[in-house]
């Protein structure tokens, strides 16, 4: 019974998040794309190698951002989020580690490193996709200062954000922009820098 349950309310979930992208009705956009300015919290995360990082000198390499808030348990949202950053890699080719791919959880209290180092080798990272996780206190703080916090996990929705350098506007996509739309958006920038 638990199982089936599970399965209605993952159902329920992609329905939700579909309608949220606009892809139920057609004459919604199915991704918002939109120019944003969040400042990046002064806080220390946990990579999935153990190393505790602070956060805005690990997203200030010079490299563009590519990020996203997942957990390695859901079975709705994540998975999509996940592969497109899994299809993005391909997409970049020789030039993928030269972005910088960001999965941050959003379940810190389940998702230790060692559980992200699997999740990660699930969707094939690259060593340019990093994910990452931390006290609950520090992820909450990181979701609220990129506005993606709902409240609790199973609220969340499809958001991915893309800062193709330092002291740049973040781009927001809330819906399922795919592989290649972010790989439009990152080529000329990784082009340029080479």
């Amino acid at each position: 019974m638990k199982s089936r349950l599970r399965y209605v309310s993952e159902f329920l979930m992609l329905v939700a998040a579909g309608v949220m992208a606009g892809s139920v009705r057609g004459s919604e956009p199915a991704v918002i794309r939109s120019n944003v300015q969040y400042a990046v919290p002064q806080i220390t995360l946990v990579r999935q190698d153990g190393k505790s990082v602070f956060l805005p000198k690990e997203l200030d390499d010079g490299r563009p951002v590519v990020m996203n808030f997942v957990f390695t348990t859901c079975g709705t949202i994540c998975p999509l989020l996940s592969q497109t950053f899994e299809r993005l890699q391909s997409k970049l080719g020789a030039d993928r580690d030269r972005v910088h791919i960001v999965s941050i959880t959003i379940d810190p209290e389940e998702d230790t490193p060692q559980r992200l180092t699997e999740y990660a080798k699930r969707y094939n990272a690259g060593p340019g996709w990093q994910h990452y996780t931390g006290t609950l206190k520090a992820i909450v703080a990181t979701e609220r200062a990129f506005n993606v916090y709902r409240g609790d996990k199973m609220s969340h929705t499809p958001v991915t954000l893309l800062r193709l350098a330092p002291g740049r506007p973040w781009v927001r996509f809330d819906g399922f922009v795919t592989a290649d739309e972010l790989a439009r958006e990152i080529r000329s920038e990784v082009a340029a820098a080479k």
